[in-house]
């Protein structure tokens, strides 16, 4: 079958594609018969080597794919072969066939394309953690996410809107930040050319941010964490300008406010019937129409190279589809 290969880590450049055997699933595993894979910052990083964790040479990128079940591990229960499925993994969506455990799957709702599908559970999952799970955020409450127009930063947007907060996004462009309006967002910070400080005091009234999904990181982290409000919750879930922050901790102290990490795939691994609640509610809010994702452009698995380098640049909103038909 056809597959892109990661042979070292050196990023997009060297990736190929090739054939390479189907894969067989474990007890616990699903085969499926890819459609549609998602492109993001996470898949850039683990093919540069510069994720947390780094698989065996060589690897099948992509971590998050749709399609429909073909196979199944004689101790699965939930699926069977003909379901339409969306799943995350370490690796394998970047090919026509993958294997993905059953608890990090999820059916898909009727009508859903499977491009639609395969940018889900990542970033609205992430969202989703972040939001519900970890800051227990409460309607009315503010929060300010940066990157809001990336895949996890826009299914942030998305989501806290539906969930009754007051949502302020931040950009690094006017064309992103026309993305984000609309999604109905009234308040958009373009952060290249406005004064974060003074924005961010003028629509909370000086009080500062309740919750803060942070995922650029670098030198903006410690300008947020001066902007957060007593109580608050600063959130941090990447480092897309490629430097890991530090923090005079002195901040969080005066004001009470907590720094909480989103590590959504973790939590997953750790806390599985909690996830597959997630991920049930998540397709529930899809089916009805309730949130929105948003597909920058799909191309073909053959242009894996420009997708990744597009992430790279930071020049994608929403995510970006491979597509193996």
């Amino acid at each position: 079958m056809r597959a892109v290969l990661c042979s070292a880590f050196t990023g997009a450049e060297d990736l190929r594609i090739g054939e390479i055997d189907e894969p067989k699933p474990a007890s616990d595993e699903i085969l499926i018969d890819v459609h549609a894979a998602s492109v993001s910052f996470m898949d850039h990083l683990l093919v540069s080597g510069r994720y947390q964790m780094r698989p065996s040479t060589p690897f099948v990128p992509g971590t998050e794919a749709a399609g429909v079940v073909i196979a199944v591990g004689e101790r699965v229960t939930r699926f069977q072969p003909g379901d339409r499925v969306a799943c995350g993994s370490w690796t394998g969506g970047y090919a026509e066939r993958m294997i993905a455990k059953e608890r990090q799957c999820v059916r898909l709702p009727v009508g859903v394309a499977f491009e639609t599908a395969a940018t889900v559970w990542h970033s609205y999952g992430t969202a989703y953690y972040a939001l519900v799970e970890a800051a227990r955020a409460q309607p009315g409450e503010t929060v300010f996410v940066t990157g809001a127009a990336g895949g996890v930063g826009l299914a942030a947007v998305d989501l806290a809107g539906y969930l009754g907060l007051r949502v302020v996004a931040g950009v690094g462009s006017d064309d992103k930040a026309g993305l984000v309006r609309g999604y109905g967002v009234c308040d958009v910070i373009n952060y290249r050319n406005e004064d974060l400080r003074e924005r961010i005091k003028s629509i909370t009234g000086g009080e500062g941010i309740d919750i803060c999904l942070d995922n650029i990181g670098g030198t903006m982290f410690e300008q947020l964490a001066r902007l957060m409000k007593w109580g608050g919750r600063l959130m941090p879930i990447g480092f897309t300008s490629g430097q890991i922050p530090s923090l005079p901790m002195n901040l969080p102290l005066l004001k009470n406010y907590s720094i909480v990490g989103v590590f959504v795939g973790a939590w997953i691994e750790k806390f599985p019937e909690q996830a597959a609640r997630m991920n049930d509610t998540l397709a529930q809010l899809l089916a009805e129409g309730k949130i929105h994702p948003h597909i920058d452009r799909v191309l073909p698995l053959e242009q894996v190279k420009e997708a990744l380098r597009a992430v790279a640049d930071r020049t994608v909103q929403g995510r970006i589809v491979l597509s193996t038909r």
